[in-house]
């Protein structure tokens, strides 16, 4: 019996490109009947943004120096790229970008529990599709509650930060890798695939790797 593909993913909530990434993939999978095992690992793709968070337009004019035309025009792409996987962005003229270093001690925890990846789901439907403030670590705890995780236990690993420096160590490993962008992909601990590259560019990764292994 041959062991499951390893698949290391590096990514933040935050990040579009993530959601759009992992569901082109997850297509890929399913249509390829593949066997396969994901692992979550933290990027913070702001880690400078403070506590408060900073309106998603503004953010994207300050960090790339897009136009408001701009952005609508991106908006647009990915949502009908969502559209076809399934997912939905619902933006507003109020969504926010929010600092994540606890939404990922969060995650640390939750993988601790085997619950990394369902956890991971919620809080990108969170964000993106219920506009939830993950700023805020009420909000964190009760997206944990939600799946079913102990809604006090999560609050409590939040205001300790008993994970800090497990999730920072995490980082400055993946930085120290070469990761500099998020999403980043990691087939078989040997072959790195960055940005969401579509159904079609997964499938031929996939089956290129499965004929490496014979």
């Amino acid at each position: 019996m041959t062991n499951p593909l390893r698949i290391d993913i590096v990514s933040d909530v935050m990040c579009p490109w993530c959601i759009i990434g992992y569901r082109q993939l997850s297509q890929a999978l399913d249509a390829a009947g593949t066997d396969y095992e994901i692992r979550w690992h933290p990027f913070e793709l702001n880690p400078e943004m403070p506590p408060e968070g900073q309106n998603t337009r503004e953010h994207i004019s300050e960090k790339y120096g897009s136009t408001p035309e701009q952005s609508e025009q991106a908006r647009k792409h990915m949502q009908a790229l969502a559209d076809d996987l399934g997912f939905d962005f619902q933006w507003t003229e109020d969504s926010r970008m929010h600092n994540t270093f606890n939404t990922h001690q969060l995650l640390h925890w939750a993988d601790l529990k085997g619950r990394k990846h369902d956890l991971k789901l919620a809080l990108f439907t969170a964000h993106f599709t219920d506009q939830r403030n993950l700023s805020d670590d009420a909000v964190l705890a009760d997206v944990a509650g939600e799946i079913g995780l102990d809604r006090a236990e999560a609050a409590a690993v939040l205001d300790d930060q008993r994970f800090a420096n497990d999730v920072r160590s995490a980082e400055h490993f993946w930085q120290q890798q070469g990761i500099s962008g998020v999403p980043a992909i990691v087939f078989d601990q040997k072959h790195l695939v960055t940005g969401a590259q579509g159904v079609d560019n997964y499938t031929s990764i996939l089956s290129q790797l499965a004929e490496m292994k014979g």
